[in-house]
Formats: structure tokens, sequence, C-alpha cells
């Protein structure tokens, strides 16, 4: 089984960047196509970005232009960059396979946006 281990989370101010970063402790090519997601409290969770083994990349419309999804297959992690971020981005943010797998869920890492 992969596990799946994100840091990178924090406190930024509105307008501010942090990088994400989801490393595997196995091939992330054996898994596949690779996401992000996040839950805000009283909220469900919700798919941030995806990129598949490929490089082919796919975003919300609420982060598209500020968020970039990538990947190192070799080093077996993935990343996403946060732009511009605003305090709606504030929520807990997972790594995952996209479909998500009950396997990779973690307790992901924080991220909260306010001045």
């Amino acid at each position: 089984q992969v596990h799946l281990v994100e840091s990178g989370g924090g406190l930024v101010q509105p307008g501010g960047s942090l990088r994400l970063s989801c490393v595997a402790s196995g091939s992330i090519v054996k898994i596949g196509t690779m996401a992000w997601y996040r839950q805000a409290p009283g909220k469900p969770r919700e798919l941030v970005a995806s990129i598949t083994v490929g490089g082919s990349t796919n975003y919300a419309d609420s982060v598209k232009d500020r968020f970039t999804i990538s990947r190192d297959n070799t080093n077996n992690t993935v990343w996403l960059q946060m732009n511009s971020l605003k305090p709606e981005d504030t929520a807990a943010y997972y790594c995952n396979a996209r479909p998500p797998s009950a396997l990779h869920w973690t307790q992901g890492v924080q991220v909260t946006v306010s001045s």
C-alpha cells in the first residue's frame, strides 16, 4: 500500500502564496491520475485540481489561473502551487488519486488565508 504525506500548509495573508507537497512512499505512476482535494468546515470535500501521468491538468473553476498542480513521477511527488490566495481557499487540503481511494486519505494539511 502506498502512503501519501502532505506538507506545506500554514497561515497566509490574502493575496499570498503557498506550495503544498505530497510525497508518496511508492510509485505514483501506478496510482495514475493524482489530485488535490480540499474541505472547508461545514462543506463537502471538493476536487481542486488533478494531473494525469502524462501531465494533463484539470482545475476547479474557483482556482483556475491561481493554482498549478504538477508532479514528478521519478520522485513520486505531487505539488500544488497556490497563488493569489483568498479567504475562501481556507480548508484542509488532501492529496489522493482521482477518483480518490479510501486507502490514501490522510489528515491533510491546513491552509488558512486570513489577515
